[in-house]
């Protein structure tokens, strides 16, 4: 009787079976990969790469991206000078992730500019820019906000669009969250309207822009994010922005957070004495 070679046959048809869906796993791991690095390269040639400064303003930024799996993010910042004078800084996180959200990041990054360029009032320029993306017929979302700080008066104008609320604090130990209203985030709905705080740094110290990657995350919310965040803020107020932005990122480190993670710091002086003005 002839030896039967089924099982052999079987064995062979498996293995190669097999082979064949490891190749096709390979070949769709080494696709999304591309489209990770695709993506990073998007983001890091669209963040600038200086922020402005003026004399008794001093900024610094960082920027941590942190992936959940082989995603990545749409966090971004911003910093650059009106034609008028005055400095815009601006900081946001569009919805989902990969290259969609990474080109439509510069998107936003680049209608806020232009509009700013043009149009004083931030909260006008959040409404303009929220009309132009709706235009664009884009089902992603952003949430930023936007500052604008006059150096002869030194009256800072906050606008947010669904973003997380800055925190500040001065160097006499004064702090606290800037969780004013807002506005919906760009993107969402036709006619958006945009409250604008205003307020004037007559004192020394720091504010501090970031997203929510920085303050929300597995181990706790939101709001204790935000707190603690606060908590160094006020320790460190005044003192070199880079180095402060280093400490708020040690929250994100400690937040068990999957998203990117950017923050944004603006170190102001006090408003000088009109006595000493020459």
């Amino acid at each position: 009787m002839t030896p039967r070679r089924a099982p052999r046959a079987a064995s062979a048809d498996l293995l190669s079976t097999l082979g064949r869906l490891a190749d096709q796993a390979r070949r769709g791991v080494e696709l999304q990969q591309a489209r990770v690095d695709l993506a990073e390269a998007l983001q890091s040639e669209m963040l600038p790469a200086t922020l402005p400064a003026l004399p008794g303003l001093r900024t610094a930024a960082r920027y941590a991206p942190a992936r959940h799996g082989l995603d990545i993010g749409g966090d971004w910042y911003d910093g650059f000078r009106l034609p008028e004078g005055a400095l815009a800084f601006c900081i946001g996180d569009v919805q989902g992730h990969d290259v969609e959200a990474a080109a439509f990041m510069g998107q936003v990054r680049i209608c806020l500019r232009a509009v700013a360029a043009v149009v004083v009032d931030p909260g006008e320029v959040l409404s303009r820019a929220n009309e132009v993306l709706l235009s664009m017929d884009r089902d992603l979302f952003a949430t930023c906000s936007l500052l604008r700080f006059d150096p002869e008066t030194r009256e800072l104008e906050t606008a947010r669009a669904g973003h997380v609320p800055a925190v500040w604090a001065t160097v006499d130990g004064e702090y606290g969250i800037a969780d004013e209203d807002g506005g919906l985030p760009l993107n969402l709905a036709p006619g958006a309207g945009y409250a604008v705080t205003r307020r004037r740094l007559t004192k020394a110290g720091s504010i501090v822009l970031l997203t929510d990657g920085v303050v929300e995350g597995p181990k706790f919310p939101i709001e204790v994010g935000l707190e603690r965040v606060a908590q160094v803020v006020r320790e460190a107020a005044g003192t070199d922005p880079g180095e402060l932005a280093a400490e708020v990122m040690k929250v994100a480190d400690s937040t068990g957070h999957t998203d990117d993670a950017a923050v944004l710091v603006l170190t102001h002086d006090a408003r000088p004495d009109p006595q000493d003005t020459p």
